[in-house]
């Protein structure tokens, strides 16, 4: 009985601290650092249609240089802002965007660049508006946090 109840102990202290150090693996695991403030660049891939990330986070004043690389063998765009722009470009497709912040038309196998300054905490849209793109799920978010506290 003795010998039983130390082989439980023994299996007992082997086992717990690798669930503790699972548990804590796992509740940090998604914790994601936001980049920024100031000047910052993310590059973002289109491949079969979606983006490859689809959830940035970043601190409330960062503006954001997109690069983004176009890897389909069609026409792609990245349309950052709030839910007015998008529905702007929902009922419409423009080929070409002017240089306006948050937008730009990327061909197939090419490279654009925009830029977009983050000044609100919250959650910013990010999609592309080609014919039935949006539908398909060609979306992600960025996540606006909050200045960390000194």
């Amino acid at each position: 009985m003795r010998t039983r109840l130390s082989v439980i102990l023994v299996g007992l202290a082997t086992i717990v601290p690798m669930l503790v150090g699972f548990g804590f693996d796992a509740a940090t695991a998604d914790h994601v650092e936001p980049v920024g403030p100031g000047l910052v660049t993310i590059e973002l891939d289109m491949r079969y249609s979606r983006f490859d990330q689809n959830e940035l986070h970043v601190y409330e004043g960062t503006l954001v240089r997109f690069v983004v690389h176009n890897s389909d063998p069609i026409h792609h765009e990245l349309i950052v802002g709030p839910q007015a722009v998008h529905d702007k470009h929902e009922h419409g497709h423009d080929k070409s965007h002017p240089p306006v912040p948050g937008e730009v038309g990327v061909n197939a196998g090419d490279t654009g660049l925009t830029m977009y300054r983050f000044d609100e905490v919250g959650s910013v849209l990010y999609a592309c508006h080609a014919p039935g793109h949006f539908q398909y799920g060609m979306t992600g978010q960025v996540v606006v946090h909050p200045l960390p506290v000194p």
